[in-house]
């Protein structure tokens, strides 16, 4: 891949400060960028960065004002770190292999049509009563269940499983190891303590436009469905227990858990490693920090952290408070000799 500053700009709506025709071949962190490569500035706290770098090219903002003397030729856009992720997106279909057919061996059930623009690596299953949207790419070692439906332009990396009757929408990306629609986590002890079985007949639904990490397993419903809507993107090592529902285009990093029958509201950010329990709802626009841990429901716009979860204001004033313990037990331990 080699592009000029000028056809960058063209795809990302910038414009150019500088070489237009300077040719770059290569992405690099702003501090590490070497000639021939692009870079951007969206953090202030790397600005200093940018007078040093050597980088042939780097994104800013439009309002960028340069202090001293910088060498790169700058593109100027309105947000770099979308401009970044447009042309990250550009490289990747230029960079990224393509590939189409169907390998041999694997398994495609009699009846299933495969378009011809989809890609069927080698020993993938495909059950019976399948269906395979255009430009589907299923990688080697994949199982998709009886009556599964994918749509179009959707990617399921090597070794995803899918279970039978579950549905994943349009554009979706389905990477290695992901389990769609395992049975949810469902026992009822008898009178003797015994664990029993409640066999779980509902389905994972998931929307367009969705992401799902490495080795996410997502349960499928008692009954009804588990529902992933559209936009969300989950990272990988995350459980989504039975009938929990996502709202669209809220993010997850990895590790979070979710147990059953929780509703999780819209445009939310949940970081790593947080616990929901069960049978609660989370608003929509709910901001959780790390680790955190939720055993109740959670209005809309929150901010939320620790373990069980406060306000993210009083969580601060807690842990700046706590830095001051140690000091104030000793001097509460003289007033109390003094006594």
């Amino acid at each position: 891949m080699q592009l000029t500053a000028e056809i960058i700009a063209n795809h990302i709506g910038g414009q150019v400060e500088g070489r237009p025709d300077v040719a770059v071949s290569d992405f690099a962190k702003i501090e590490e960028a070497r000639p021939g490569t692009i870079t951007f500035l969206a953090n202030r706290k790397y600005t200093h960065h940018i007078y040093t770098t050597k980088a042939s090219v780097v994104i800013v903002s439009r309002d960028f004002v340069a202090e001293q003397p910088v060498e790169a030729t700058l593109i100027r856009v309105d947000d770099p770190y979308t401009a970044l992720a447009t042309l990250l997106d550009v490289a990747a279909r230029m960079l990224k292999p393509q590939p189409k057919g169907i390998e041999q061996p694997c398994f495609i059930a009699e009846g299933v049509e495969i378009p011809d623009d989809c890609y069927v690596g080698a020993f993938a299953y495909i059950g019976k009563g399948a269906r395979i949207g255009h430009n589907v790419r299923i990688y080697p070692q994949t199982y998709v269940g009886d009556g599964v439906v994918i749509g179009d332009d959707t990617t399921l990396y090597a070794g995803a499983k899918v279970y039978y009757g579950c549905r994943i929408g349009a554009r979706c990306v389905i990477h290695a190891g992901a389990v769609i629609g395992s049975d949810g986590f469902g026992f009822a002890p008898d009178a003797q303590g015994v664990y029993h079985k409640i066999e779980q007949l509902g389905i994972v639904q998931i929307d367009d436009d969705v992401e799902i990490g490495a080795n996410t397993t997502i349960d499928r419903s008692t009954m009804g469905k588990t529902h992933i809507c559209r936009g969300v993107k989950l990272d990988n090592l995350i459980q989504v227990a039975h009938n929990v529902e996502i709202g669209h285009d809220t993010v997850m990093a990895a590790q979070v858990g979710i147990a059953g029958s929780t509703k999780v509201g819209a445009n939310g950010m949940i970081g790593g490693q947080v616990g929901i329990a069960g049978h609660i709802t989370v608003g929509d626009r709910v901001n959780i920090g790390a680790q955190s841990g939720i055993p109740n429901s959670v209005g809309d716009g929150a901010r939320v952290l620790g373990s069980p979860a406060i306000p993210a204001l009083q969580f601060a004033r807690i842990s700046a408070a706590l830095k001051q313990l140690p000091d104030l037990i000793t001097r509460v331990g003289k007033l109390e000799k003094r006594q």
